[in-house]
């Protein structure tokens, strides 16, 4: 199966940057949608049903953001050495959580173990 592992994550000072990676144990295809969801502090992180969407890139290439991530979230992949990228700036106390990296090959879902990220005020 693929094997996917998140790194990139550490504490921030609100208002800084982090860019998060994910890097794939084999070259993902290009039927495989990608994308990034985070689980806070507060919840049950290994519950998979309460990870939420942060960015998604389809099948066309078109990515879309969640409402708490445009203007400051970009989603970006490297095809070609099987790593997904997520830049953060202007990072809120909000958007402490611990951040997976997700891959749905057609149907099939992948998950890695998540990154930490913590947003101190």
């Amino acid at each position: 199966e693929v094997q996917l592992v998140e790194s990139g994550g550490g504490t921030v000072q609100a208002g800084g940057s982090l860019k998060l990676s994910c890097v794939a144990s084999q070259a993902i295809s290009v039927d495989c949608e990608m994308g990034w969801y985070r689980a806070t502090t507060s919840n049950e992180r290994a519950r998979v049903s309460e990870r939420e969407f942060v960015s998604r890139q389809w099948s066309d290439d078109t990515i879309t953001y969640a409402e708490h991530a445009k203007g400051r979230f970009t989603l970006s992949r490297d095809k070609v050495n099987n790593i997904l990228y997520l830049e953060m700036t202007a990072l809120k106390s909000n958007d402490t959580a611990v951040y997976y990296c997700r891959a749905n090959c057609r149907g099939t879902v992948y998950w890695g173990q998540g990154t930490q990220v913590t947003v101190s005020s």
